[in-house]
């Protein structure tokens, strides 16, 4: 008798973790994973390579470093549509590959809202490809400056004040002063903006926290424009709405969007019951109607009966959400049915300002400047450990906790 097909879709957080705890109880079972890139990528740290205070390389590590070739086998793919009604998963390269069980961690991409010109004309942090694109592509406006006295080239404007756009903020304003010596650019040229739709900046920390971080970005150079949506982005720059009757442009030569996610777009092309790429699911992870399907991390949307609203799209949930997975996946290969429901247990948020700054809320405690940072770098480290390994955590981690 054949063993039971589980198909893993995607090796981010969720997915890897998923994978690393079904070879660790050795699972019945004959193990899939799919995955576009034949790395993981630290997606937590991007916007630190896009600011160009990290390089590329730091933040990703080989996907073989979790596999277990004797119990998994590894599919460099690009998948397309999972096909629910014939339980099999096609992909770019290889066709059409079955499962008996499959485990959707495919992450998230870029959410414009459909705002106009912002496919075309602004940057995103998803990616290694992404922030390569925005590293190289910042420097270039600073080297062009020089020649073409454009100061319109030296204003970077940043869509969105949650994590990524505050984490990027304080990465940036970090870098700026390296930029101005090395293409010798006069530092009160440079401007920094960042648009939020929103009243509030990063809405789930406390204003006392809150104010602290916009200080610490405001005091480095960074201008906020909070309660002023984006209209429109074009080849110049930005249009927002100044009110409800008037709007105003910024001329810019860098636009970076960090101002949502959705759920892959696999999700769409498949014909999910979903939400901005994100589907419902059971309390045990799995999809209402196809049982044999779970969902975990960015793609999946459970509700936190604390608030009646949807947990949002965090490293750390799809990391607890991959322990129940690989409990519930291990139960299904036995052919066992009281699966697991997920809890979410909050174990402290922090948001980076920068190097050696940060706030955040840890064990329901509000902690900023040198403490929050360190405690980011922890979780960080830790995430590393958990996933990675040993080996990963020592030759990737953060390990410079001094001021």
């Amino acid at each position: 008798m054949s063993k039971p097909k589980v198909v893993i879709l995607g090796a981010g957080y969720g997915g890897l973790k998923t994978l690393r705890k079904l070879q660790q109880a050795n699972a019945e079972a004959e193990i899939v994973l799919v995955n576009k890139n034949d790395y993981h990528q630290e997606t937590t740290w991007l916007h630190e390579a896009a600011a160009g205070t990290l390089e590329p390389e730091k933040l990703v590590y080989p996907i073989s470093k979790v596999v277990d070739s004797n119990k998994t086998t590894f599919i460099q793919d690009e998948v397309v549509k999972i096909n629910k009604d014939e339980k099999t998963v096609t992909l770019k390269n290889q066709g059409d590959i079955s499962y008996d069980y499959l485990l959707v961690g495919l992450g998230s991409e870029a959410e414009t809202f459909g705002i106009k010109g912002l496919k075309e004309y602004a940057l995103t942090i998803t990616s290694i490809p992404s922030v390569k694109e925005i590293r190289a592509h910042i420097e270039e406006q600073f080297s062009k400056w020089k020649t073409e006295q454009k100061d319109e080239l030296l204003t970077i404007i940043v869509g969105g004040a949650g994590f990524t756009g505050i984490e990027f903020l304080g990465e940036l304003t970090n870098r700026i002063p390296e930029l101005v010596k090395k293409y010798d650019v006069p530092r009160e040229k440079v401007r920094i903006i960042c648009l939020e739709a929103a009243p509030k900046v990063l809405p789930q920390f406390d204003q006392t926290l809150v104010d602290y971080g916009v200080g610490v970005l405001e005091d480095r150079g960074v201008e906020f424009l909070v309660g002023k949506p984006v209209k429109e982005a074009t080849p110049d720059g930005v249009r927002y709405a100044e009110s409800e009757t008037e709007e105003k442009e910024i001329k810019a030569g860098t636009i970076i969007w960090a101002a949502g996610v959705r759920g892959s777009s696999v999700i769409d092309a498949s014909g999910f019951e979903a939400g901005r790429g994100r589907v419902k699911v059971n309390h045990n992870l799995t999809v209402p109607g196809n049982e044999e399907i779970l969902i975990i991390g960015d793609c999946s949307l459970i509700i936190n009966p604390a608030n009646d609203r949807p947990y949002p799209t965090t490293a750390q949930i799809a990391m607890q959400q991959a322990d129940v997975a690989a409990i519930n996946l291990a139960k299904l290969i036995k052919g066992e049915s009281d699966l697991v429901d997920f809890e979410y247990h909050e174990k402290g948020t922090v948001c980076s300002l920068g190097d050696n700054d940060a706030i955040g809320v840890v064990f329901g405690k509000n902690i900023k400047g040198y403490p929050a940072s360190f405690m980011k770098k922890v979780i960080d480290d830790r995430a590393l450990l958990l996933i990675g390994g040993m080996g990963t955590m020592m030759s990737k981690g953060k390990f410079k906790f001094y001021k």
